[in-house]
């Protein structure tokens, strides 16, 4: 069988006599009746919620592409193959991010992958050193790979992240081996999520604050003095999914008067984590 072709969810209209014979051999005949069975199984207590969400993970990540977990090239977080190192530690220290697609003159044109743990042997070397020259090869894959495939090569090739390209050989975004396990496991902590999951707002300097997506819009409200509408969604992460209308991904954002919310964590299910930026003098008490 083909890889990249997933399993049916979805079996032709069956004979009396196919009917028949699955009643007596009580098999199931396609994904959707077998996800039925599991159902039934995490009702009885034979399976646990979150034994039967991984399944559903594992069978739904063979029909997903590429193109639906990406992160947009227009919101990746990149560096210049001829900038100097000393010029991008600020932004590595910031992102917090472990890897960053390399470009050359736009985002078009992804040449490289810098690591961040590469960085540590030149902090404290003042030699001009060039991303160019500690850089390593790129991943390239198409927006058209379905992810159990991309996690085969990830595992292989030992590659934690790919840069996504559309048909024309352009830069579409890119994609994390940790985007693809969430969208199995879901929300995946890593070791810079040190939120506490009873603190539902944490200020990170002046302007900028991290929100958790179940914060109540009643206590939004009364923290920052806005005074943000309740009536299409009772928390914040209701009320971004509302104002755009889809699930989010990474990197979208929304613009709210003087707010600036930023999706920091989310998967194919809910939002998780959001970046909120105090744009203007308006700052929370």
């Amino acid at each position: 069988m083909n890889d990249d072709q997933p399993p049916s969810s979805h079996s032709p209209h069956k004979s009396w006599i196919g009917k028949l014979s699955q009643l007596l051999s009580g098999e199931p005949q396609d994904q959707e009746e077998l996800l039925d069975i599991l159902r039934e199984a995490q009702e009885n207590h034979l399976l646990d919620s979150y034994a039967l969400s991984m399944i559903e993970g594992v069978l739904r990540v063979a029909e997903m592409r590429v193109r639906d977990i990406m992160i947009p090239r227009v919101q990746m977080v990149v560096v210049a193959k001829d900038e100097n190192l000393e010029a991008i530690f600020p932004l590595v220290i910031e992102s917090a991010h472990s890897r960053f697609p390399v470009i050359a003159e736009d985002r078009s044109k992804v040449v490289g992958i810098l690591l961040a743990k590469d960085l540590l042997t030149h902090a404290l070397d003042h030699k001009v050193v060039r991303v160019e020259n500690i850089m390593r090869p790129v991943s390239v894959v198409p927006e058209s790979k379905r992810l159990n495939v991309l996690l085969k090569e990830f595992r292989s090739n030992r590659n934690h992240m790919a840069i996504v390209v559309d048909e024309y050989g352009a830069t579409a975004g890119l994609v994390t081996i940790e985007d693809v396990l969430e969208q199995i496991v879901g929300e995946i902590e890593d070791e810079h999520d040190d939120f506490d999951d009873e603190v539902y707002i944490r200020q990170r300097n002046d302007h900028e604050y991290t929100i958790q997506a179940l914060t109540p819009i009643e206590e939004f409200n009364a923290y920052f003095s806005t005074s943000l509408s309740d009536e299409a969604a009772d928390t914040i992460g209701g009320f971004i999914l509302h104002e755009l209308q889809h699930m989010p991904k990474k990197g979208e954002h929304v613009e709210v008067d003087h707010l600036r919310f930023e999706v920091m964590r989310a998967d194919s299910r809910r939002v998780h984590l959001l970046k909120l930026k105090m744009k203007g003098s308006k700052l929370a008490n």
